[in-house]
């Protein structure tokens, strides 16, 4: 693949997160809808891939559209539909299946010509459980009896948290463990980070090439790497520049950029890699555990070794939210060197970077950013 070329001819499918990458809420995250009109005229199409279970593809592409982001049905894939899949390769067609969850899983159930049911005295043969706001203490406790029994159990996604517009709420991995206190038992997981997540929206979308765009290292780019597909970060959601840097080796993306207009970027100027700590005019290292990150420029002989300064765009400075191109290669230079001292460590042989330095060298370089989403 071309170094050159932009991702959206270098990959054929972008898998993309909708929480914190294409929406917040009710309105859509700054050049999204845009950014991913661009990518469709390049050539590039587009997955919508949700952990969320509880809406069905036809009202998730219908809530995309009315805030200004082309989607049909069909590029829409939910973790109820992986779930759904999971079962239907274990069960016969026709199978009655009790769901712990909404409307999104009954949907996906069908589809798969499986039988949702409401009530562990239904005879299912298997439980599927999705988040849904309606779900309460009845539907709990029917999957519990039924789960206790020792049926089959697969659950869309252990999120703990769903983001509403008042704020954090608990996510469907807080009522999955309702039923595994009460059971001890554990479920087959089909959301991300779990590999049928991206194994369903790659086959759902045809992909050859994908290219995982997600906001959370936790679960998007875990995931991607779980499935061995490249992913790209984007900084408009839960994670922090800071979270980025201090990443594990699981959790590390191919690329990083500030939103999704980085899809027409080359992948030279996203790429993260460990050991690459010169970028552009910044370099970064990791010295006894602290992280220093500096400019060099035409009028400078070496670095200044406190971060400071500008070096964006054509010679310009860096945004203030750290936005800029510069702020982009002086944060790959950090995640180059934080992270190879970090491996070196693993191996016994160096330090890593602690987060005070991290986030003090950050600062410095104007490109910390707290997270500003409520989830």
């Amino acid at each position: 693949m071309g170094a050159v070329h932009p991702l959206t001819q270098t990959y054929d499918v972008a898998l993309l997160d909708l929480d914190g990458v294409v929406y917040v809420g009710d309105h859509p995250v700054p050049h999204a809808p845009d950014a991913l009109q661009v990518a469709r005229a390049a050539g590039m199409r587009l997955a919508f891939v949700t952990n969320n279970a509880s809406r069905p593809p036809e009202r998730v592409a219908a809530h995309l559209s009315e805030i200004g982001v082309e989607a049909r049905p069909d590029e829409v894939v939910t973790s109820a539909q992986a779930a759904a899949r999971l079962l239907a390769e274990q069960l016969p067609s026709g199978s009655k299946v009790l769901v712990v969850g909404g409307e999104g899983l009954e949907v996906a159930l069908r589809e798969q010509c499986l039988i949702p049911v409401s009530s562990a005295d239904d005879g299912p043969v298997a439980v599927v459980q999705g988040f849904s706001p309606q779900v309460g203490w009845p539907m709990l406790a029917e999957g519990t009896y039924a789960v206790s029994s020792g049926l089959p159990w697969v659950a869309t996604n252990t999120d703990p948290v769903v983001p509403t517009a008042r704020g954090r709420a608990p996510g469907n991995g807080t009522l999955v463990d309702a039923i595994r206190t009460a059971t001890g038992r554990e479920p087959v997981v089909a959301g991300k980070p779990e590999p049928p997540m991206h194994r369903e929206a790659m086959l759902r979308s045809r992909a050859e090439r994908p290219l995982v765009v997600g906001d959370r290292l936790d679960t998007d780019i875990e995931g991607a790497n779980a499935s061995g597909a490249d992913s790209l970060l984007v900084l408009t959601g839960v994670t922090d520049p800071i979270d980025l840097v201090l990443a594990p080796p699981r959790l590390r993306p191919t690329y990083v950029g500030f939103d999704l207009r980085a899809l027409r970027w080359p992948a030279e100027a996203l790429s993260v890699r460990a050991g690459e700590s010169k970028v552009g005019d910044w370099h970064a290292v990791v010295d006894s555990g602290t992280l220093r990150i500096a400019r060099v420029t035409a009028d400078e002989v070496g670095p200044r070794g406190d971060g400071a300064g500008g070096g964006g765009v054509d010679g310009g400075g860096v945004d203030g939210d750290g936005t800029g191109e510069g702020g982009l290669d002086a944060l790959r230079a950090a995640c180059g060197a934080a992270w190879a001292a970090a491996d070196a460590a693993e191996a016994g042989n160096g330090t890593v970077a602690g987060p005070a330095s991290v986030r003090a060298a950050l600062d410095a370089a104007r490109i910390t950013r707290a997270p500003t989403r409520p989830y």
